[in-house]
């Protein structure tokens, strides 16, 4: 058996140590897994490759080459841990598209990609700037969410599971753009596949409680409670073999609508292939397999890697011709048969971490009691949507690494792959993937005639988002009118106002800071087109949900832990009919994408004291309006640090050199003078927040009205 060089794998120790020796640590882990990220584009042997897109769902390889450098300046940045962008047009371009949420903007005549020495050179300043921020931060033991190393160990462990992802789009790519590395070999030995046995699991009970600070870095779903108490069930003692898998290819099962769900079916129409998608049938009839850099003859005994839908019509199929409850294993009991067999004990014996080969090898190799690869080779599809534990909080630096995934629509996968390194095997790790959507991922089922459940409640209950979603679509609180429609209501009547649009019909408006999307959709009611735009995927995602569902429910805070369950509809609002004219994108108001410009009216409230730089945000704006255009600028001026640095705020402080009171309007005049006018006087703008049945904040908004210069 072929051995390469293994790299860091298991994720640091954050409670042990001295400052200096976790230092170092911390470099060397920075430095491999940035080196590796690299080398693995090494394998593409023309920059056209970098340009290419592998998927239709996905960016082409430029921006996830440049992504993961980007996500280290933006957590940086907003941590207070670089002082300044390094190139703020990379920062625009390669910072949000990741995956299919319906915020990405995956439309390529909105990007001018960057060469790819241009990535290089800003990939190779990244890494002075975090190297310094390694060896000069200040941090104490244990390292936990508060730690100002946390954010360099989020990138770091960010950018692992990117070399996996980015994996995976190399091996869709043509052949002829790819080219073998040493460092990544494909493995020489398969042979016939094993016939798959089913073999018992006995009833037992799931436990986690993962809290901060722990062993090792988390992500945000993995901390919080868990208690099940699971049923005992038959597990298959293999992966699922490209072999086994053939029987279901020949028998046609492809082609039988009756074993595939609704969105498989869905999927089954659009794809044209009747096998894996890593399959490729010659003329003559044989079968080969597309590793990531090359075609080989087909390994019959290493897993198959398919989507969720494929291994649940698998799972179908299985059931029917044999007579028995065949079904993909749900998270809880994959957990119950990992403590079962003792798998974490061997895991360093799986094939995980690049400790063997860059592929699969057979299923029958890794042994832990009666059952194969529990952990490593490919990772394992569950039924089970990904959804939150008790408990569950989302860090501030990145609060769109899961929310947006509780929708249904994302299964978890467990178990790890042939390249996962980090924190994807650390034995906490839930990741979870669109089921259409290929990993290096495949299964083992199971037979149980217990019913799991398959889809979770969509409730609202991140305490800050529901309190919006109350605050946007909840009833109005002593008598003060609801804010988001107040606000719409005094832009349409300035824009209708303003000869420049008064009989105009197609007018184009920009909302920054739009939040839960309340006043977007009532700017749609007066205008052609509507961006909402937010730095947070939580209010996004809400904002979309509405727009997609008409529809959103969450849970009302009464007192302590007790709650109450709201849901509101677009239609008794009255907003129905013009989500049509709305989209809502994922942005950094201070770092716009090119893209968004020539907006007749842009809106922002309560947005300003909010922002890490508003200067940068207002003085780029008018680059995004045309001319004559309105800006609408709300905010209460609650200037806190804890958002924005002093340095960067617009009043609310003595000047140093007179000892004259600096008002934000000041500052306002003092940037946007140069490019708008102010229109009239500042309009008090009232709002109430809702914090629980019996607490409420009470805030007067200021509202101006500025006109772009001509």
């Amino acid at each position: 058996m072929k051995s390469q060089q293994t790299h860091p794998a298991i994720a640091i120790n954050l409670l042990e140590g001295t400052v200096e020796s976790k230092r170092a640590e911390i470099r060397a882990y920075f430095e491999s897994t940035y080196s590796l990220y690299e080398t693995l584009f090494e394998v593409l042997n023309s920059d056209q490759a970098y340009y290419e897109r592998a998927c239709s769902l996905r960016h082409p390889l430029i921006f996830y080459f440049g992504h993961t450098a980007t996500f280290f300046v933006n957590k940086l940045v907003l941590a207070k841990l670089l002082p300044e962008r390094i190139n703020a047009k990379i920062e625009a371009l390669c910072a949000i598209g990741v995956d299919e949420m319906s915020w990405d903007d995956l439309n390529e005549a909105h990007y001018d990609w960057p060469s790819v020495d241009e990535v290089r050179q800003y990939r190779r300043q990244v890494r002075e700037a975090v190297l310094q921020v390694i060896d000069e931060t200040n941090f104490t033991l244990p390292i936990n969410w508060e730690s100002p190393m946390w954010p360099v160990l989020m990138g770091i462990e960010h950018e692992r599971i990117h070399l996996e992802t980015s994996s995976v789009l190399i091996r869709q790519l043509p052949l002829a753009l790819v080219e073998p590395h040493p460092q990544f070999p494909v493995c020489p030995n398969q042979g016939e596949a094993p016939e798959n046995i089913l073999f018992e699991v006995p009833a037992g009970q799931v436990l986690i409680d993962h809290q901060d600070p722990a062993e090792s870095y988390g992500w945000d779903n993995e901390y919080g409670f868990h208690q099940a108490d699971i049923d005992g069930f038959k597990a298959s003692a293999f992966l699922v073999s490209n072999g086994e898998y053939l029987a279901f290819v020949d028998a046609g099962g492809y082609d039988n609508p009756a074993f595939w769900s609704e969105e498989g079916n869905r999927w089954r129409q659009f794809t044209p292939d009747k096998h894996p998608t890593f399959w490729v049938k010659q003329t003559n009839g044989d079968w080969r397999l597309r590793c990531m850099t090359e075609e080989v003859p087909m390994p019959w005994d290493w897993p198959v890697e398919v989507n969720a839908l494929e291994a649940e019509a698998f799972c179908r199929w299985k059931a029917h011709e044999t007579g028995r409850s065949i079904r993909l294993p749900s998270e809880d009991e994959y957990l119950r048969l990992r403590d079962f067999t003792q798998a974490l004990d061997k895991a360093h014996l799986a094939n995980q971490n690049l400790q063997f080969y860059a592929s699969s090898m057979s299923v029958n190799q890794f042994e832990t009691g009666d059952f194969f690869d529990v952990i490593g080779n490919v990772w394992q599809w569950t039924n089970t949507p990904i959804y939150p534990f008790t408990g569950f909080k989302v860090h501030p630096l990145y609060d769109d690494f899961t929310t947006p995934t509780f929708d249904n629509q994302h299964n978890i996968i467990k178990g790890s792959s042939w390249i996962s390194t980090g924190n994807e095997i650390n034995g906490h790790s839930r990741y979870a993937f669109r089921r259409h959507f290929f990993q290096h991922a495949g299964f083992r089922y199971i037979e149980s005639a217990q019913a799991v459940p398959t889809y979770v409640s969509t409730y609202e209950t991140d305490q800050a988002v529901a309190q919006y979603c109350e605050f946007h679509y909840g009833q109005s609180y002593f008598d003060v009118d609801n804010f988001a429609q107040a606000c719409a209501d005094k832009v349409i009547e300035r824009v209708r106002a303003d000869s420049d649009f008064k009989q105009r019909k197609d007018i184009n408006c920009l909302e920054v800071g739009c939040s839960v999307g309340r006043t977007s959709f009532e700017l749609a009611h007066a205008f052609a087109q509507v961006t909402g735009i937010d730095f947070s995927a939580r209010f996004i995602q809400v904002a979309n949900q509405l727009k997609e569902t008409g529809e959103i429910r969450y849970t009302r805070t009464l007192e302590g832990d007790l709650v109450d369950y709201q849901s509101q509809n677009l239609a008794d609002l009255g907003l129905a009919d013009v989500v049509n004219r709305c989209q809502f994108l994922q942005q950094d108001a201070a770092n716009l994408k090119p893209h968004l410009t020539d907006y007749d009216v842009v809106v922002a409230l309560n947005l300003i004291d909010r922002l890490y730089d508003p200067k940068r945000f207002l003085s780029m704006i008018h680059q995004r309006m045309t001319e004559g255009g309105l800006l609408f600028i709300a905010s209460p001026y609650t200037w806190q640090e804890t958002y924005t640095e002093k340095a960067n705020w617009l009043g609310g402080y003595k000047d140093a050199e007179t000892g004259e009171n600096v008002t934000t309007l000041d500052g306002l005049h003092q940037i946007l003078d140069a490019e708008f006018e102010r229109l009239g006087q500042p309009i008090e703008m009232p709002f109430v927040i809702r914090e629980t049945q019996r607490k409420f904040q009470h805030t007067l908004s200021e509202l101006t009205v500025w006109k772009k210069r001509n």
